[in-house]
C-alpha cells in the first residue's frame, strides 16, 4: 500500500513533510525518530493512525452530514450554543462504530508494538491534528491525550475519544478564529510506548526564553510523575535555565535553578475506569530538585540538537517547544514531543510596544500552562457579564503573553 493511502504508519516511515497525513505532532515524532535517534536523542517508538483512517471513519459511519448539520449557523461567540453543539458532535463520534478493517489494522499494529516492549504493553494515545503545531498557529493541547492504555479494546476506545476531541469547544473556536474550515482539519492519532515517568519525573523544555525571546537560553521545567499535570498547569514545577553558547563548548552552564512546590504527581491506577490518578508528593521529595545537573545538561543538549535540526529544515531560526520524560524503571530520559514555539518566535523584535494599565486588578492566582500559552498566565480579575440575564455565571478575564484576553465562564474551564 502506498504511503499516501495508508491507515497505519510507523514513526520510522514518516517525517515533517507528512503533516497532512499524520498531523504535526506525529510528523515531528517521526522526524525525530528517523533523524535524531542516531544523534543520541532518545525517542520511544510507536505508530500512527493516519488522517486517511479518520476520513474513512467519518464517511463510512455517516457522520459528515450530521456534523455539518450541527455546525450550520454556529455562532462561536455564543458560549451556550457552542457548548451544546460541541457536546452533541463529540457524542455522535464516540457512539459510532469503526470499520472492521480499521479495527483489525490498529490491533495488528498494537500486537507488533507488544512484541518489542512486552505483552499488553502500556501506550500513550495522543491526538495529532493536520493543522497542528504550525509555526504561526499552535493547536497544541486542544485535542485529547490518554495515558496508560493497555489492550486492544481500550486502545480502540481511546482512539475514538481522540477523534471526538477534534470538536472540543476550544478547538472549534480556535479554528474559526484562525480561518480553518471546521471539516477541513483532520485528525491522526499517535500510539507511543509509555515512558514510566510516573515513577520518576517529566516536564517541558523551550529552546528560547519564552518571557523575553532571548535566543541563547534553554528553559526546562520538571515535576514528579506523568507529564499531564505540568502541561495543564496543575503543578508548580522546578525551573532550570541553561546558557546555550557555552554548553556547545563543553562547559556546564546551568545559570539558574528554581525549586518548585511539586505538590502532586500523576501515577498509574486501576481504580474504576481511570488509567491515572494524582497523589500527594511527600515533603522530602518536594524539597529537592526532580533532576540532577547531568540530566539537566543532557536535556539542554538535546534541546539544542532538536532546534538546530528544525532550523536547518526551515531555512531559518526555529525555536522549539518540547516535552520530555524520565523512565523511573530504566533511569533513561526521553523526548516525547516537539513543536515550534509560537509566541516569541513570531514576534517582530524590531518593534517596541507600550501598554498603559488603566487600573490595577488583584492577582488571584498564577499557573504555568505550557500547552495553552507556552508561558506564565495571570488571572487578573473576576467580573460579571453586563448581560446578567443571559450570562448569569461569573466570568474570568485572563491575560496571556500574547496580549490577548480570553473570557471564560468559570475557573474550571482554564485551571
Amino acid at each position: 500500500m502506498e504511503k499516501k493511502s495508508a491507515r497505519i504508519l510507523w514513526f520510522a516511515q514518516i517525517g515533517i513533510e507528512d503533516v497532512p497525513l499524520v498531523g504535526g505532532k506525529n510528523a515531528s515524532l517521526g522526524e525525530m525518530y528517523r533523524h535524531l535517534v542516531p544523534k543520541g536523542v532518545n525517542i520511544p517508538n510507536g505508530f500512527t493512525v493516519t488522517s486517511i483512517a479518520y476520513k474513512q471513519f467519518i464517511e463510512e459511519a455517516g457522520l459528515r452530514p450530521k456534523i455539518e448539520a450541527e455546525l450550520k449557523n454556529l455562532n462561536v461567540k455564543d458560549i451556550e450554543q457552542l457548548a451544546q453543539k460541541g457536546s452533541k458532535i463529540r457524542a455522535l463520534i464516540r457512539q459510532a462504530e469503526f470499520p472492521s478493517s480499521l479495527k483489525t489494522e490498529i490491533g495488528e499494529a498494537y500486537k507488533r508494538l507488544c512484541k518489542d516492549y512486552g505483552p499488553n504493553t502500556d501506550v500513550a494515545v495522543r491526538s495529532s491534528a493536520t493543522a497542528e503545531d504550525l509555526p504561526d498557529a499552535s493547536f497544541a493541547g486542544q485535542q485529547e491525550t490518554y495515558l496508560n492504555i493497555r489492550g486492544e479494546h481500550d486502545l480502540l476506545e481511546a482512539c475514538k475519544k481522540c477523534f471526538a476531541s477534534l470538536f472540543t469547544n476550544r478547538a472549534i473556536v480556535y479554528r474559526a478564529e484562525k480561518g480553518f474550515g471546521q471539516l477541513a482539519v483532520y485528525l491522526s492519532i499517535g500510539v507511543q510506548k509509555m515512558v514510566r515517568s510516573d515513577k520518576a519525573c517529566s516536564g517541558v523544555m523551550f529552546s528560547i526564553d519564552t518571557e523575553t525571546g532571548f535566543k541563547d537560553a534553554v528553559l526546562i521545567s520538571a515535576s514528579y510523575g506523568l507529564g499531564e499535570n505540568i502541561v495543564q498547569g496543575a503543578v508548580n514545577p522546578d525551573e532550570y535555565i541553561v546558557f546555550k553558547p557555552t554548553l556547545s563548548k563543553g562547559f556546564k552552564p546551568i545559570i539558574s535553578k528554581k525549586l518548585g512546590e511539586k505538590a502532586i504527581r500523576m501515577v498509574y491506577t486501576h481504580e474504576g475506569n481511570r488509567p491515572t490518578k494524582n497523589i500527594e508528593v511527600n515533603q522530602s521529595d518536594r524539597d529537592k530538585f526532580a533532576l540532577n545537573n547531568e540530566e539537566i545538561l543532557t536535556l539542554a543538549k538535546w534541546g539544542v540538537i532538536i532546534e538546530e535540526h528544525y532550523s536547518k529544515k526551515a531555512g531559518k531560526f526555529r525555536p522549539m517547544d518540547m516535552e520530555w520524560a524520565k523512565d523511573g524503571i530504566t533511569g533513561k530520559l526521553f523526548i516525547v514531543q516537539a513543536r515550534p514555539e509560537t509566541v516569541q518566535s513570531i514576534k517582530d523584535h524590531q518593534v517596541m510596544e507600550k501598554y498603559i494599565l488603566k487600573r490595577q486588578g488583584k492577582v488571584i492566582e498564577e499557573k504555568f500552562d505550557a500547552s495553552f500559552f507556552s508561558s506564565r498566565t495571570k488571572i487578573l480579575d473576576i467580573v460579571e457579564h453586563p448581560n446578567k440575564t443571559r450570562y448569569p455565571n461569573q466570568k474570568i478575564f485572563m491575560q496571556n503573553t500574547q496580549e490577548e484576553f480570553l473570557l471564560c465562564r468559570n475557573r474550571s474551564e482554564i485551571l
